[in-house]
């Protein structure tokens, strides 16, 4: 008897809620269920929405929220740092307008199912319980459209080009996501729509490197500027600023501007600016410039290069 599979699953079953009763202080009791459970189809009744035995109050199958959808976009990096808004083309499920999403058609409206009472699930008894399994008559829908819709074929949805604009807020970095709700595939049932998620992809800058909310700008400055000290002016997102270049800077040296960095996302102002440092050797001299650099070098004390060999 037990080489048949569906008494095999029978036998299993009854062993395996045998052995949970004794785990609760009781043993098996005369009707083969666990002592102390009561019946085991209300147990399952209980634990499976009302699919169990002995049934329950019909109720809908529930509403089924829609598929979130995912874009990209492309965005200069000007435009990532001063916020933009921009076209975005999906495509994308919507309720389906010919019958309003119900999936039937003119003039009729989707059934109940009888077979599961519009649960979706119906209970398939296996020794003396119930285990709930999608309903083979509305496929768990827990309705049946007998007259469906010639536009959708009863499906409620259909898959629509739509061109929305999105707005971008001020310092989105490459591979920001923009959540918008309600703005993914139709619900089906009744459910929510899904939302749309928008990822950012931020072209590079000729002038900037992002850090974090910080912008690196490499400056260069001539070796005189370095050696004795300058002002200089330096490119921002909206505009110039002067900053002052330390005597014997060092090539590499990074002076940090505040506030005059990428915008933050939350909103709490800017990140810094980092100029650093590039001390620009002439590759061609004048006569005069060769001159003052020697006359500079026969001052020069020291062997900048002894520490290599100590």
């Amino acid at each position: 008897m037990l080489s048949d599979p569906d008494k095999r699953r029978e036998y299993d079953a009854e062993r395996q809620f045998a052995r949970m009763g004794g785990g609760f202080g009781g043993g098996a009791g005369p009707g083969g269920g666990a002592a102390g459970f009561g019946d085991l189809g209300d147990l399952f009744g209980s634990m499976f929405g009302g699919a169990g035995r002995r049934g329950g109050q019909a109720q809908a199958a529930p509403a089924r929220r829609g598929q979130d959808l995912e874009v990209e976009v492309t965005l200069a990096f000007d435009q990532a740092m001063s916020g933009a808004e921009v076209p975005v083309t999906l495509e994308k499920t919507e309720a389906c307008p010919t019958c309003s999403g119900s999936g039937a058609a003119a003039g009729s409206s989707p059934r109940l199912c009888t077979a599961c009472d519009g649960r979706g699930s119906v209970g398939r008894d296996i020794g003396g319980f119930s285990i709930p399994e999608t309903c083979p008559e509305c496929g768990g829908a827990g309705t049946i459209i007998d007259d469906p819709c010639t536009d959708c074929r009863g499906s409620g949805v259909r898959s629509a080009e739509r061109r929305i604009r999105v707005r971008i807020p001020a310092g989105a970095k490459d591979g920001t996501r923009i959540k918008l709700k309600g703005k993914g595939g139709a619900g089906a049932r009744g459910g929510p729509a899904g939302d749309l998620h928008v990822i950012t992809r931020v072209m590079p800058s000729p002038v900037f490197t992002r850090k974090g909310d910080d912008l690196l700008v490499e400056v260069p400055v001539t070796v005189a500027e370095a050696a004795l000290g300058a002002k200089i002016e330096v490119p921002t997102l909206d505009g110039r600023v002067k900053i002052t270049v330390p005597a014997g800077s060092q090539d590499g040296r990074t002076l940090r501007v505040p506030g005059k960095g990428a915008p933050k996302l939350n909103g709490s102002g800017n990140g810094s600016l980092l100029a650093k440092l590039r001390v620009a050797v002439p590759s061609s001299l004048t006569d005069e410039q060769r001159e003052a650099l020697e006359a500079f070098a026969a001052l020069e004390t020291g062997d900048p290069r002894e520490k290599l060999f100590r």
